[in-house]
C-alpha cells in the first residue's frame, strides 16, 4: 500500500557510541545528574543534550513513558537498562528486513527497495540522502552499529514507523476538501488507527475552520457581491456584516461547514480504498498517477453526496439576520421555493476544480519536497516541522489560486436565488459577464482574505491535530 511520510523518517540523531562509554551503566550515570536512582524527563532531554545527541521533539518524554513500569515519573537502572535491551532487539528486527541480501549492511539500493515495498517511489539520489545521515564512515553502507547508534534514542523501531516522514497530509485543513486523501498502512487499517487519525483530522478542521469563519465569510461575501460598480473592501465588508448582524454573524454559516467534514471525510477515504483497487493491478504498486486519479475520483463522489450541504453553507453564510432559522429551516426554504435542482447549483464548476487543485497541490507538494532534498539535506533528511508545514501551506495554495475562478463561479451559481433575475446565468454566460464587466481580474474577486486564512488555518490544524493523536493515543 502507499505509505507515504507522516513522522520522522530520520532524525539528526547520533547516538553514543558503546565503545567510549563502555556500558548502559556509564550512560545512566551521567544522565543521572541529581544522583537520585531514577532518570526522569528533564535529566533525560538535558543529559543527551549535553552529549551531543539530537533527538526528535516528544522523544525523551516517550521513552520514560515506554520504560517506567512503576509510573513512577522516571527510570531506575533496571527499567532504563530493559528499555534500550528491548529497543535495540526491535531495531535489529528492522535493520534485517531492509537488509535485503544478508551481507550485514544496508544500502541505497535497499533503503529504495523497502520503500518501493510499501508503496513510496523515491529516486536514488533520495535514497542516498537518507544513508548518509546516518552513515558515520562515509562508506555508503549502513552497518548494524551505525543503525543501532542512530536510533537508539528515537523511540520509532518497526519500519512503518521509521519511514513517516514525508507525509503529504491533509490534516493542513484550510477549508478546501478537494485534496487528495490520506494513506494508511494495513496495520493501521486492522488495528483501527485510521479511524483515529481521520478523528483527529476531522476535530482539526472543525476548530480551523471555526478559527477562521470570519475570513471566509467575507471571502463569500465578496465574491458574491463585490463588482467594478460596488466595490467591497475586506475591513468595508466586515463592517456591513457586523452593521446588519452583529459581531456573532461573522460566524454565520460556520455550523454546516464543520458538520459536513465527518461525512464527507469519511465518504473520500472508503472511495479513496475503492477507486485505488480498481486502478491498481492487483499485487501491484500504487503509482504516483494512480493516487491522482484515485484521489480526483474520490474527491468528486465524496463533494457528489454532500454537495447541498455546500450550497445550504453559501445560503446561510450569505442570509440576512432572520431569514433562517438553522439549516433545516434553509433546507425546507430552498426546497419550496426553488426544488430539488437547486441543491446542485453549482455542481459543474465544482466538479472541474478539483483536478487542477488536487493535480497542483499534489505536483508543487512533490517538487518542493525534491528541491529540499537536493539543496539542503546535506547530512539529514529531516527537514523539521517548518519545511513540512510550509510545503503543505504552499502546495494547497497554489492548488487554490489554479481552481479560485471555478470556486467562484461555483459560489455565484449557489447563491443566485439571492441575486436580481438580471445576474442569474449559466456557468459559460457568467464566465462571459464577470470578463466583460469586471476583467480577468473578477474573477479571483475574494481571493485576499482567501490567502490570509491559510497560515491560520494550517496552524491551527496541526496545533489540534498533534493534541488529538496524543489524547486518542496515536504512536507518534
Amino acid at each position: 500500500m502507499y505509505q507515504v511520510i507522516r513522522r520522522l523518517i530520520l532524525t539528526d540523531c547520533r547516538c553514543w557510541d558503546p565503545d567510549s562509554q563502555r556500558s548502559y551503566q556509564d550512560l545512566f550515570d551521567k544522565l543521572d545528574t541529581n544522583k537520585d536512582g531514577k532518570v526522569d524527563v528533564a535529566e533525560l532531554r538535558a543529559g543527551l543534550t549535553t552529549m551531543g545527541i539530537s533527538f526528535r521533539k516528544g522523544a525523551a518524554q516517550k521513552i520514560v513513558s515506554s520504560g517506567d513500569k512503576n509510573k513512577d515519573g522516571g527510570l531506575d537502572f533496571n527499567e532504563f537498562n530493559k528499555y534500550l535491551k528491548e529497543h535495540e532487539k526491535k531495531l535489529h528486527l528492522t535493520f534485517k528486513s531492509l537488509d535485503k541480501n544478508n551481507d550485514g549492511c544496508i544500502d541505497a539500493s535497499e533503503i529504495k527497495q523497502s520503500l518501493e515495498e510499501l508503496g513510496m517511489d523515491i529516486t536514488q539520489e533520495e535514497a542516498q540522502t537518507i544513508l548518509q545521515s546516518m552513515d558515520i564512515d562515509g562508506t555508503m553502507m549502513v552497518d548494524w552499529n551505525e543503525w543501532r547508534d542512530h536510533f537508539l534514542f528515537n523511540p520509532a523501531h518497526n519500519l512503518n514507523e521509521i519511514v513517516r516522514y514525508w507525509k503529504h497530509s491533509t490534516v493542513l485543513d484550510i477549508g478546501e476538501s478537494i485534496a487528495i486523501p490520506d494513506e494508511f498502512t494495513e496495520e493501521e487499517k486492522t488495528s483501527g488507527g485510521w479511524w483515529k487519525q481521520l478523528a483527529a483530522g476531522a476535530m482539526a478542521g472543525a476548530v480551523s475552520r471555526t478559527g477562521t469563519a470570519p475570513l471566509d465569510r467575507v471571502k463569500v461575501f465578496m465574491q458574491v457581491h463585490s463588482s467594478k460598480s460596488n466595490r467591497i473592501t475586506l475591513l468595508g465588508g466586515f463592517k456591513q456584516m457586523i452593521k446588519e448582524g452583529g459581531v456573532a454573524s461573522l460566524w454565520r454559516g460556520n455550523g454546516i461547514n464543520v458538520l459536513k467534514i465527518a461525512p464527507e471525510t469519511a465518504i473520500k477515504f472508503m472511495a479513496y480504498e475503492q477507486y485505488k483497487m480498481l486502478l491498481t493491478p492487483e499485487g501491484g504498486k500504487v503509482q504516483t498517477y494512480q493516487r491522482f486519479m484515485a484521489g480526483s475520483l474520490a474527491g468528486a463522489t465524496a463533494q457528489s453526496s454532500i454537495y447541498p450541504m455546500e450550497v445550504m453553507k453559501t445560503r446561510l453564510t450569505l442570509g440576512k439576520t432572520g431569514q433562517y432559522n438553522g439549516m433545516f429551516d434553509c433546507a425546507k426554504k430552498i426546497l419550496q421555493k426553488e426544488g430539488i435542482k437547486a441543491f446542485y447549483k453549482g455542481y459543474t464548476p465544482n466538479m472541474i476544480g478539483i483536478i487542477p487543485y488536487a493535480g497542483i497541490d499534489l505536483a508543487v507538494y512533490e517538487s518542493l519536497k525534491n528541491a529540499w532534498l537536493s539543496s539542503y539535506a546535506k547530512d539529514t533528511a529531516n527537514p523539521g516541522i517548518l519545511v513540512l508545514l510550509g510545503c503543505g501551506t504552499i502546495s494547497s495554495t497554489c492548488g487554490q489560486l489554479a481552481s479560485y475562478p471555478l470556486a467562484l463561479l461555483r459560489t455565484r451559481m449557489q447563491a443566485q436565488a439571492t441575486l436580481d433575475a438580471s445576474d442569474k446565468s449559466t456557468m459559460s454566460g457568467l464566465v462571459k459577464g464577470i470578463l466583460a464587466n469586471e476583467g480577468f481580474f473578477g474573477l479571483y474577486r475574494g481571493i485576499l482574505p482567501n490567502f490570509m486564512k491559510v497560515i491560520p488555518a494550517v496552524s491551527i490544524s496541526y496545533v489540534v491535530y498533534e493534541y488529538m493523536k496524543t489524547g486518542l493515543g496515536i504512536c507518534k
